[in-house]
Formats: C-alpha cells, sequence, structure tokens
C-alpha cells in the first residue's frame, strides 16, 4: 500500500513540476491534457521498444535508384567530386506515405590545385569531405527516387585535407 501511495504522490509531484515548468518557460499557460497526453503515448510507445516512439527510432539504410543524378546533384551544390558508391539514404520516418524525408550521406573529394614556375613534380592527397544533405523521396516498387530538386546541403566537413597547400 506504501509503494502504490508513493508512486500516486511522485506522478502528482512529477506532473506539477512539469506544468510549473512548462509556464516558466513559455510564459503561457499549458494545455495540460495534451501535456499528459503526450507523456502516456510516449511511454506506451517506449515500453513497446520504441516501436512508435518519437524518442526511441532506428534509421534503416535504403539504396538509392537515381544515384547518379543524386551525385550530380550533390556535385553541382557543393562543388566536390562526389563518389557515387559512398551514397546512402536513411529514414526514420514511415515510409507508407506517398513523400517522406530522408538523410543523404555522401563522400566526396576535391583535387589540391597547386601551381608555380618551379619544374618540380608536387604530389598531394586529395582533400575528403564527408556530406550530410536532406532530401524528399518516393518509394515506387521497393526502389527509393529521390528528389534532387528538394536536395538540401545541411553540413559538409573534412575528413583529410593538406593544411600546408593554398587553393
Amino acid at each position: 500500500m506504501k509503494i502504490i501511495l508513493f508512486i500516486i504522490f511522485f506522478a502528482v509531484f512529477f506532473e506539477a513540476g512539469l506544468i510549473s515548468s512548462y509556464t516558466i518557460v513559455t510564459s503561457q499557460a499549458p494545455d495540460v491534457g495534451k501535456l499528459i497526453g503526450l507523456q502516456i503515448e510516449e511511454v506506451t510507445s517506449f515500453l513497446s521498444f520504441g516501436s512508435g516512439s518519437q524518442i526511441i527510432n532506428t534509421q534503416s539504410n535504403m539504396n538509392i535508384t537515381n544515384y547518379e543524378s543524386v551525385a550530380s546533384e550533390l556535385t553541382n551544390k557543393t562543388g566536390y567530386d562526389i563518389n557515387v558508391q559512398s551514397l546512402a539514404a536513411q529514414t526514420s520516418g514511415s515510409t507508407k506515405t506517398s513523400i517522406f524525408p530522408v538523410n543523404i550521406t555522401a563522400m566526396g573529394y576535391q583535387n589540391i590545385v597547386s601551381g608555380s614556375n618551379i619544374t618540380a613534380i608536387v604530389i598531394t592527397a586529395n582533400q575528403t569531405y564527408s556530406i550530410t544533405a536532406s532530401a524528399n523521396a518516393t518509394l515506387t516498387d521497393g526502389n527509393l527516387i529521390v528528389d534532387v530538386n528538394t536536395i538540401h546541403i545541411t553540413s559538409t566537413s573534412v575528413l583529410y585535407g593538406n593544411s600546408s597547400s593554398t587553393l
């Protein structure tokens, strides 16, 4: 009986703290029913091992069918040569809708351009970049088709580069 009473008091104080902190942060009165409904939905989806949870979701890798046009668009937007074998698309949302968002990752390369009047051979490695983009895609007969008009570069980072060279 004491354990049940303790759980009830804990839940009441937790909800009171949540409502008061929501009021302090947003300076607005909270929708209590919506907050409690959201908590119940997340707890039940968490107990079903994240099948419907927005907190716990696993991304599934998908093969891009139109990888040539996706690589071409990434090259146009970044200026890097894209390795088409490194293209990968991940989605964490439902693919049952007609159009759904995907995250695209790829490796890009940029050749070092060095020139001077010296007749010496300079061997330098290509700069390597990691590119992350987002886009919308459709799934037709098991083939993932990315809409190249919706590709937006979200990040590029240098994986390897020669810092002593000048471009």
